[in-house]
């Protein structure tokens, strides 16, 4: 029998490591997909499209809003992001985790339509470390960065509504705890009893 994967919400304000983590956690854990958004904003260098995101021009963004196509949206700096909600059913319907990398409105609105979806919460442990990260990026100016920091602040706030919280101050350490996470919630009894029914069926005769 096939086990359905799990849906995770992993959010974090801009800077905190969130897209490094995920990318170490699914380099190691065979497992483990992350979603492909939808998103209006201009690609950045080294980004690439159908990997990164599906850069996608507003007036069709908006198309596919009304479509319903959607499973969560959010606009953040004046860009459109947006998940794919068949891709999404479709990959946990495989047995594949899946990872939603998004903000705290979208956690909401996914909760909503899938409440069963496990959410963490990656945190800097400072806010000079988080301003540290932002601007070593060397992607924004110092006004931009400064912005970011007062939405940090707002994001942040919402670590409350999260099943998980993961400090990442060192790499290492935050990945094995997210890594953590992850296998945890593989062993639960629903999981192993769909994973390995004939097995305990063995063992009961």
């Amino acid at each position: 029998m096939t086990t359905t994967g799990t849906l995770y919400i992993v959010s974090a304000p801009s800077g905190a490591g969130k897209t490094s983590l995920v990318k170490a956690l699914i380099d190691t854990m065979a497992q483990v997909r992350v979603s492909v958004s939808h998103t209006t904003r201009g690609i950045r260098p080294g980004e690439v499209d159908g990997v990164n995101y599906h850069f996608t021009p507003r007036e069709e963004f908006i198309s596919m809003l009304e479509q319903g196509d959607f499973l969560e949206h959010a606009e953040v700096f004046g860009n459109l992001y947006g998940t794919s909600h068949s891709w999404v059913k479709d990959t946990l319907a495989k047995g594949y985790d899946l990872i939603l990398e998004i903000d705290w409105q979208g956690a909401q609105q996914v909760r909503r339509l899938m409440p069963e979806a496990q959410s963490i919460f990656i945190l800097p442990p400072t806010h000079q470390a988080l301003r540290q990260r932002l601007h070593n990026r060397g992607q924004d100016a110092d006004d931009v960065i400064d912005l970011r920091m007062q939405q940090a602040i707002t994001e942040m706030c919402h670590y409350v509504e999260y099943d998980y919280i993961v400090i990442n101050d060192h790499f290492a350490t935050a990945l094995e705890d997210l890594k953590a996470i992850f296998r945890s919630n593989q062993l639960q009894l629903s999981s192993q009893q769909k994973r390995h029914t004939q097995l305990l069926c063995d063992l009961l005769r």
